[in-house]
């Protein structure tokens, strides 16, 4: 097969797409797109390529049953503007390659991330990690802003000042705050990214990692629409069941014990039970 061309990803090659208040992710480069997943999966039995519409059945199948190396033949380098306390979340997914920009060699510019107000938030009572969905009023959400800015103002002009005095970049840049943004390069396969998307657009990710999650589950649709649609489906908008939800649905449907539960099933049961399965929005 011929290196693989998608127009609506090369139309976006390059194009700084904003996240945050000063943030930004590029996709670089790419390699591969959905016919390059359908063709990886079907060497295992030696068929040549299909049409778009049997490309899309196996890639939905291959997907779903969680047959994942065909995906890994699609590679996305993206090239990402984020702040630190958001860089370190994201280095967590080690199934990447990336390259960072050093404050051993670099002077860091002055740029911190202010959330917005309606990102000021209390301690969530029940989420240990994360912030409440109240918000504070907009005299008191101004106020923790100005404090943060304050603060990171400064932290800087602190750096600043010890660059001045000839302290090494590699020291002086201990005094700045997470809030600091960084810049890297990111390059990951399409089977890692899905995993990434789907821990990162979860509600209960922290807010500002999601917003660029999101903008990369634009990128991906861009560049193997047919593959970010399965994923969409199955992985954010699917549940997964333990033995015992399982084996409590058999239960209600009457089919015999150890019989696979397919789609066909699910729906008799949420229409026994009066409920729907649409996909989840909040993902």
């Amino acid at each position: 097969m011929a290196h693989c061309v998608v127009p609506a990803a090369e139309a976006a090659l390059d194009v700084e797409f904003p996240v945050l208040d000063k943030g930004f992710v590029r996709l670089v480069d790419y390699l591969g797109g959905d016919p390059r997943v359908a063709q990886a999966a079907r060497v295992s039995y030696g068929a040549g390529t299909k049409s778009p519409q049997e490309d899309a059945g196996l890639i939905d199948y291959l997907l779903r049953n969680r047959h994942t190396s065909p995906f890994e033949q699609v590679v996305l380098t993206f090239h990402v503007k984020m702040p630190i306390f958001v860089a370190r979340q994201w280095v967590r997914h080690r199934t990447a390659r990336l390259n960072e920009i050093s404050g051993r060699y670099s002077t860091l510019g002055e740029e911190c991330y202010l959330p917005g107000p309606e990102d000021v938030a209390p301690q969530s009572t029940v989420n240990k990690q994360g912030r409440s969905g109240e918000t504070f009023s907009p005299e008191t959400a101004e106020q923790i802003r100005q404090a943060l800015a304050e603060g990171q103002k400064q932290a800087y002009q602190a750096y600043r000042g010890l660059l001045e005095q000839g302290v090494a970049r590699e020291l002086a840049r201990i005094s700045l705050p997470l809030s600091v943004y960084t810049e890297m390069y990111w390059q990951i396969d399409l089977h890692n990214l899905f995993h990434f998307l789907e821990l990162r657009l979860h509600p209960h990710a922290q807010t500002e990692i999601r917003r660029y999650a999101e903008v990369l589950l634009d990128l991906v649709r861009r560049v193997a629409p047919l593959s970010a649609e399965s994923f969409e489906r199955h992985i954010l908008g699917g549940v997964s069941l333990s033995r015992e939800e399982a084996g409590e649905i058999r239960r209600r449907l009457g089919p015999e014990p150890g019989t696979p539960l397919g789609g066909k099933d699910l729906s008799r049961l949420a229409e026994k039970l009066g409920v729907s399965l649409e996909t989840k929005s909040e993902n």
